[in-house]
């Protein structure tokens, strides 16, 4: 069974996304999505409501996803944390996060959901391993996965474009005895 809320934090949380979220997911973080959310994450800057709306159901059933929203004091999505790819075989998973408002960057907020995500993958799914990628252009957020505990483990050079120029994808990961070691 999947847990609700897993984390809170000076009025923030992070809980599971349900269905009713879907309209407010889609209405106050696509409309556009932001320049700097879709240069990070590699994707496209403007989506229909369907095609939002649909991955975003779609991505509540799937089996191999554990889908979070993280929620401002005010109500407002204004990020995700998502564990997929989970090979339960294997005991693995992605992590990606992305917030979506200017206004609650800088603040620690996706560092503290990174945490709290990342504690989920191995204390309550028993992952061994949780494993990232981030963009050489985005060193806040690899700041924030080191601070985490995530290492560095390999470099796609140029595998991206950012703009006219090439850049690095990063990979990254934890494993469950360096977050065990790491929680102290």
């Amino acid at each position: 069974m999947k847990t609700d809320i897993i984390g809170e934090k000076d009025g923030y949380l992070i809980r599971l996304a349900k269905a009713e979220d879907a309209a407010n997911y889609y209405g106050q973080n696509y409309c556009p999505l932001d320049k700097e959310v879709a240069r990070f994450t590699g994707c496209k800057e403007e989506f229909t409501e369907e095609e939002v709306t649909s991955f975003f159901l779609k991505s509540l059933d799937e089996d191999d996803r554990y889908f979070f929203l993280i929620i401002a004091p005010d109500g407002k999505i204004i990020g995700e944390s998502v564990i997929n790819e989970i090979d339960w075989d294997l005991r693995c998973a992605n992590f990606r996060i992305g917030l979506y408002s200017m206004a609650e960057r800088g603040k620690g907020i996706g560092t503290w959901a990174t945490e709290v995500t990342r504690d989920f993958a191995f204390g309550e799914l028993k992952l061994h391993r949780l494993e990232l990628d981030v963009y050489s252009f985005n060193p806040r957020a690899e700041k924030a996965y080191v601070k985490a505990g995530f290492k560095r483990e390999g470099v796609l050079r140029d595998a991206v474009r950012d703009g006219d120029a090439y850049a690095d994808d990063i990979l990254m990961s934890m494993l469950e005895d360096e977050w065990r070691a790491f929680k102290g």
